[in-house]
């Protein structure tokens, strides 16, 4: 059983919770009314004319919906040093920057201490419901988390990954402890300069108290996926360290070193442990309860861009459940996942009606002649329809008013009175030529289809990407696959037509039909070139722990396409609309 005082904190968490989301709508609007009496010195508000009132109409009346594009001068203009208000009340000490993977280079995003009060409340919401299913009692967590560089704007800010500034503040390690998730790996690790040694450390601390280990989490699914990826490369290495109790000379920070001399002891009956298990596993099936036969379950953002690596992740989870993260942005946060039983697929996400003010634009389709209709006006968080679907607008405490995070969201059902979403694809994120529209999630499918023809050959899709080709005419997609062997050429031409083929998309398959796309084109990149993309974005300043494949490759991403261009080793055209 959890100790009385831990099991009272988690159940007042929920009590808590249970209290905001009974009267959403009347939180929202003490939210709001939070935000702008705190902030209405703001240049930016003061611009729109709202002279001090802070109801819901005024403020929609008011005050234009924006992109990111719109916010970036005033967003420039503190970064470079002005402290005046320019967004906010309050001056904006740090920038958060997000991964850069959608548009090519990553964004700089106001970020202030109530960003961080929202995480660590996201944070201890999810975790009183997970551990009210999955009970956890003085065990460590083995995370796969890193910190990326920080640096100085122009002005003088400290600047760096959203998960970068909270990694380091001083609630992060208080929420953790009160979760009781203690790393284990120690600060040096995750603050270590160098991704790769750190991974390698990380993985080391695991198995030096592999019994203490009670759940396995980072950021996101891909991350876990890739360290389990390089345990199958390194795990012969690492038994010698802990037999020899000397961590390998791949590692040559001083800090990290130092840090692990204090962990790392001569144990050759755990190397030996280790040893038999691996080599006792069919093709690492189950590696993760076989190593750590006390972990309760895995833990990371699975939804979204994420989805494509579950298949690996549960090959190495065997029957571990896995557990999605809650749904936010560098932006800030939205809901936490109070529904933690619910596979990742199926994973809805309960706004917290306090830590934002949110509007929901509703989402029309297009007619037959491509002509949309004039956008809807948005409406408030409990005035959704269970069904439909939406892009989240996102007001909150750091200088972003009616901001259009570009997020289509699903509503699957209500919690008291506020709104459990699904996530969908992001809305900016499309292969379209004409009249076709395919998102990220269509992009999914279509490889999943495919790559059930790779199975016969006991080869799998390590990672993939696309891109639309308007070179030559009729313009056409493009998909890029690393593999993680030889397929044959009577293989990888089906799984070109069946690409082709499982775009369902009505503009799509009508375009394909006539000719004004042409025929689908795959191509097979060097193992190793998705490495090459992520080694581009951790130079850009990006955590391996927040890197995103990017699925859609756009113009705007011009070194991401040629990395992708130069690894091309094989190209196949489909015949599938022949």
């Amino acid at each position: 059983m959890l100790e009385k005082s831990e099991q009272l904190n988690h159940e007042k968490m929920i009590e808590e919770f249970e209290g905001l989301t009974r009267d959403a709508k009347r939180v929202q609007r003490e939210t709001l009314h939070k935000i702008l009496t705190e902030n209405r010195e703001a240049e930016y508000l003061q611009r729109w004319g709202l002279n001090g009132r802070t109801d819901p109409e005024t403020f929609q009346s008011c005050v234009p919906l924006v992109y990111h594009s719109d916010l970036e001068p005033y967003i420039h203009r503190i970064a470079d040093g002005d402290v005046s208000p320019v967004l906010t009340g309050k001056p904006i000490t740090t920038i958060s920057l997000s991964s850069g993977t959608t548009q090519g280079k990553p964004k700089y995003v106001p970020f202030n201490e109530e960003l961080v009060n929202s995480t660590m409340q996201i944070f201890r919401t999810s975790f009183a419901f997970r551990n009210r299913e999955y009970p956890i009692v003085n065990g460590k967590a083995l995370q796969f988390i890193y910190s990326s560089k920080q640096f100085k704007t122009k002005g003088g800010l400290a600047a760096g990954t959203a998960t970068t500034n909270v990694y380091r503040s001083s609630q992060f390690k208080k929420t953790m402890k009160s979760m009781q998730s203690q790393c284990c790996s120690p600060d040096e690790v995750i603050f270590g300069p160098d991704f790769r040694q750190s991974l390698y450390c990380h993985l080391l601390c695991g198995l030096i108290c592999y019994d203490e280990v009670k759940t396995v989490s980072s950021t996101f699914a891909h991350s876990i996926v890739y360290s389990f990826r390089k345990l199958e490369q390194v795990w012969e290495e690492l038994c010698t360290d802990i037999r020899e109790g000397v961590l390998s000379s791949r590692v040559n920070d001083p800090s990290i070193r130092a840090a692990m001399s204090k962990l790392l002891k001569p144990n050759p009956e755990l190397a030996d442990l280790i040893y038999r298990k691996i080599s006792g596993l069919s093709n690492w099936y189950g590696v993760i309860p076989e190593l750590f036969p006390n972990a309760r379950y895995i833990y990371g953002i699975m939804t979204g861009s994420m989805e494509p690596y579950l298949p690996k992740l549960r090959h190495y989870a065997g029957g571990l459940p896995l557990l999605s993260a809650d749904y936010g942005s560098s932006e800030g946060w939205i809901g936490a996942n109070i529904n933690p039983r619910l596979p990742p697929e199926q994973a809805t996400f309960a706004v917290l009606p306090d830590i934002g003010y949110f509007e929901f634009i509703p989402l029309q389709e297009e007619n037959a002649f491509n002509v949309l209709h004039s956008e809807p006006d948005p409406v408030g968080l409990t005035e959704v329809k269970i069904g439909e679907e939406y892009e989240i607008l996102f007001t909150n405490f750091a200088g972003l008013y009616r901001y259009r995070l570009g997020d289509v969201v699903k509503v699957m059902g209500f919690h008291n009175s506020t709104p459990e979403l699904q996530f969908v694809c992001r809305r900016n994120l499309l292969l379209t030529i004409n009249i076709d529209k395919n998102t990220e999630k269509d992009l999914q499918l279509a490889v999943e289809e495919a790559g059930k023809l790779l199975l016969e050959e006991k080869i799998e899709v390590v990672d993939f990407s696309s891109h639309v080709d308007l070179s030559t005419g009729p313009g056409h997609y493009v998909i890029f696959w690393e593999l993680s062997g030889e397929a044959s050429e009577e293989v990888l031409n089906k799984a070109c037509d069946c690409l082709d083929r499982s775009f369902v998309d009505a503009g799509y398959v009508s375009s394909r039909k006539v000719n004004t796309i042409g025929a689908l084109e795959l191509r097979v990149v060097e193992r190793g070139t998705f490495q090459k993309i992520l080694d581009h974005f951790l130079g850009l300043g990006a955590a391996v722990s927040q890197f995103k494949t990017p699925r859609c490759v756009g113009p705007s991403n011009t070194r991401v396409l040629q990395i992708l261009s130069d690894n091309v080793v094989k190209r196949y055209l489909s015949n599938a609309f022949a």
